[in-house]
């Protein structure tokens, strides 16, 4: 059995160790179990050897260089320690701090399903994809500052409403990291950023572009170009104010003749009833209805429904000249008719299925305009009883 060498570990000695052939251990002469590996080609590392409850264990501490004597006698002393404990004589390394990325996951697997609609589900996806995870998912979670959202919301200032959304996508994220304890709390970092101002997109069809609209999906349907589905689709749209989801998640079984009403079964704001009017019901009498397929709005696969109407729209707006008209804009059109006919704003909201007074609200603007063309009316109406006529005879009546 060859002998055990021993030496004093210290950076001179260290440096000054060499050997030929083979490795070789020498051992700390102050702290038993302490040694250094020297190896032929120079290398060295420091190594810990001890017994306990669980029979000898030995560890590698370090590379000389990379760790001084000084180092690695502390951290051999701790490793002895844990030995005698029968614990694992190093320390098992922390878990990587999560990234924007990983957090990006939980948030989509965990918080998403459970509290959004699949549609907003699939916006932010697409945000993730496209603006977030590029810019910050390879980011540790916990080094993610102002100044990194700040840059974000920069970067698509071309984009307003994108940006926006981003960033509050991305300080959803940072408060649940926080909430999953894989943050530490604090500030929000998008809570110092300042949003961009935006308008309200709001588009409403006049009455010639109603008709243009109504001869383009004539057109389109009865060239091909547009299913029929699609463009019942369209139609009940423009006739309902419903969210485009609405339409096309629509069951037969969900059109209650007898009670003269759509059922929609999951809206945006919940399940609502929507009135079957005798316009609604000629475009719904027009769909043929293929075989036990349960849509309304059939998709090209058997029993699955349309999921994609946003290509069809385009075709049709183009035909009809309503460049950059959006499908949700039927909706404000649908809202702007109404109070032109001189339907209240709360109706309004019950038949649009608003939850809040203040969604309705956007519309006000509306309500007054309609209020002055008929107080113009009315006030024509009467001043032209008493208002003076010009070239009229004077009023025989004394003054």
């Amino acid at each position: 059995m060859p002998k055990r060498q021993e030496t004093a570990i210290t950076k001179r000695a260290v440096e000054a160790l060499s050997v030929e052939g083979r490795d070789a251990v020498f051992w700390d002469r102050d702290l038993p179990g302490f040694g250094i590996r020297v190896y032929p080609s120079g290398l060295k590392k420091y190594v810990v050897q001890s017994r306990g409850p669980g029979g000898s264990r030995r560890a590698t501490l370090g590379r000389h260089g990379d760790t001084s004597p000084e180092q690695a006698r502390r951290s051999a002393a701790e490793a002895i320690d844990r030995i005698k404990r029968g614990e694992d004589p190093l320390p098992p390394e922390p878990d990587p701090e999560p990234t924007m990325a990983d957090i990006a996951k939980l948030y989509m697997r965990d918080y998403v399903p459970a509290h959004c609609k699949a549609s907003s589900a699939e916006v932010y996806r697409r945000a993730l994809h496209i603006h977030i995870l590029p810019a910050l998912g390879e980011m540790p979670v916990g080094a993610v500052g102002s100044e990194h959202v700040s840059e974000l919301h920069y970067a698509m200032r071309g984009e307003p409403h994108a940006a926006n959304a981003a960033l509050k996508i991305v300080g959803k994220m940072l408060s649940l990291a926080v909430e999953w304890g894989l943050r530490e709390a604090g500030p929000n970092p998008c809570r110092a950023v300042r949003k961009y101002r935006t308008r309200p997109r709001e588009r409403f069809l006049t009455d010639a572009e109603y008709c243009r609209l109504g001869r383009a999906l004539d057109v389109l349907e009865g060239r091909g170009k547009v299913s029929r589905h699609a463009a019942a689709a369209i139609r009940l749209l423009v006739l309902t104010g419903c969210r485009r989801n609405e339409v096309l998640e629509l069951r037969w079984d969900d059109v209650d003749r007898t009670a003269g009403e759509l059922r929609l079964r999951d809206g945006k704001t919940g399940a609502r009833m929507v009135p079957l009017t005798p316009a609604v019901l000629g475009v719904l009498e027009g769909i043929p209805r293929v075989g036990d397929n349960p849509w309304v709005i059939v998709g090209q696969k058997p029993g699955a429904r349309l999921v994609n109407v946003g290509d069809p729209w385009l075709l049709v707006r183009g035909e009809a000249g309503l460049d950059g008209v959006r499908i949700h804009d039927l909706r404000h059109s649908w809202a702007s008719r109404a109070l032109a006919l001189g339907e209240s704003l709360s109706m309004i909201g019950k038949l649009l299925g608003h939850t809040r007074i203040e969604t309705t609200a956007r519309y006000a603007h509306l309500e007054r305009d309609t209020e002055k063309v008929s107080a113009a009316k009315v006030g024509g109406s009467i001043g032209s009883d008493i208002l003076p006529v010009e070239g009229a005879e004077a009023s025989p009546w004394p003054s």
